[in-house]
């Protein structure tokens, strides 16, 4: 199975769509949205993943209450964990969180084999212990090219896929 693993949207509708676009295409199984997806209307685009979504808040968690309510109602194929979320998938035990510093400690913890955070907009991927840490990045294109990681559950790997113009345009 590949994960794909998405953090600090902050509601750049043509980046996310662009990387739904490549879930979608590429074989991806599962997508994790590390929190600052920011406004509900982000959901419609989420929702266009042909899999299962989980997501948790950020610290710019927009609408709460709307984005709680949505996932799993409006869009089942959406599930809301809150500020920490957990599951199983492609053999894994996955935690993940928007912040590096509580990732660290749940990674610290050896109970996961992977944990994934977001926050501060910095891809990175280590080891701490047996637990593989990934921070994809952000999707907004901020600080940096927009991109995110997607994750080979079988062999572990991780690819940085940046969203380039190119990219964004194709199948428009």
């Amino acid at each position: 199975m590949r994960i794909a693993i998405l953090s600090d949207t902050h509601d750049h509708i043509a980046n996310l769509r662009a990387a739904i676009k490549y879930c979608n295409a590429y074989q991806v199984g599962l997508v994790i949205h590390c929190g600052d997806l920011i406004s509900p209307f982000m959901l419609e685009e989420l929702a266009r993943f042909g899999g299962a979504v989980h997501l948790v808040y950020g610290n710019n968690a927009g609408d709460q209450h709307l984005i709680s309510q949505a996932c799993g109602t409006r869009f089942p194929s959406l599930t809301h964990h809150g500020v920490l979320g957990a599951l199983e998938a492609g053999g894994l035990k996955i935690a993940f969180t928007h912040y590096p510093q509580m990732a660290r400690g749940l990674a610290g913890q050896g109970l996961f084999d992977l944990v994934c955070c977001g926050h501060n907009h910095r891809y990175q991927v280590e080891t701490v212990g047996k637990t593989m840490l990934i921070n994809p990045g952000e999707l907004l294109g901020k600080d940096d090219q927009p991109g995110f990681a997607v994750l080979d559950c079988a062999d572990r790997a991780v690819e940085r896929v940046e969203v380039g113009e190119r990219f964004k345009s194709e199948g428009e």
